[in-house]
């Protein structure tokens, strides 16, 4: 449950600022910045009560922890997502943290911020090869399974890069 609240919080953050995706287009950019940071703090905290009750769940059962690939990259996304927290918080008071150029501050955070959420797919892409998953789905339920965290990761990375990420002229 923590995974998909993760990437749904994450994913709908990030959408916000979307003009054909986000379903508050009729806000201000300022308001959409405060649901921004409402969503991926959202995001965090349930990352943070899934890691508490993996680790709760794993020391219980005397398991080891970081065992499979599953986990490292969703223990790297987490610190990943805390760093996107920490440089958008230095966007939020760029005189305080004592940033210079925020033009170029913005979009090294929001490819980071891309790059984060790619891991964060990954890591639930990971998740579903795992025995536990492949036991609960399976057949055709399971490749529908696996296709749905990709959708939203296209349609991300198509606002990304079709919106914010700088063009290049191309001269024929």
């Amino acid at each position: 449950m923590q995974p998909l609240a993760f990437c749904l919080c994450m994913a709908e953050a990030i959408l916000l600022f979307s003009p054909e995706h986000s379903l508050f287009f009729f806000c201000s950019r300022k308001a959409r910045l405060r649901l921004h940071w409402a969503g991926q703090t959202l995001a965090i905290l349930c990352a943070a009560l899934g890691l508490g009750f993996i680790i709760f769940s794993r020391t219980r059962s005397e398991l080891p922890h970081l065992v499979s690939w599953h986990s490292w990259v969703g223990a790297l996304t987490l610190l990943a997502t805390g760093g996107q927290a920490l440089c958008g918080f230095c966007l939020l008071c760029p005189r305080a943290a004592r940033v210079s150029r925020v033009a170029r501050f913005k979009l090294y955070h929001l490819t980071c911020g891309l790059v984060v959420y790619l891991m964060a797919t990954g890591t639930v892409l990971l998740g579903m090869y795992s025995v536990w998953f492949q036991a609960q789905i399976k057949g055709t339920a399971w490749y529908l399974c696996l296709a749905l965290p990709l959708y939203p990761a296209l349609v991300i990375m198509h606002q990304i890069s079709s919106s914010y990420l700088p063009k290049k002229k191309m001269e024929m």
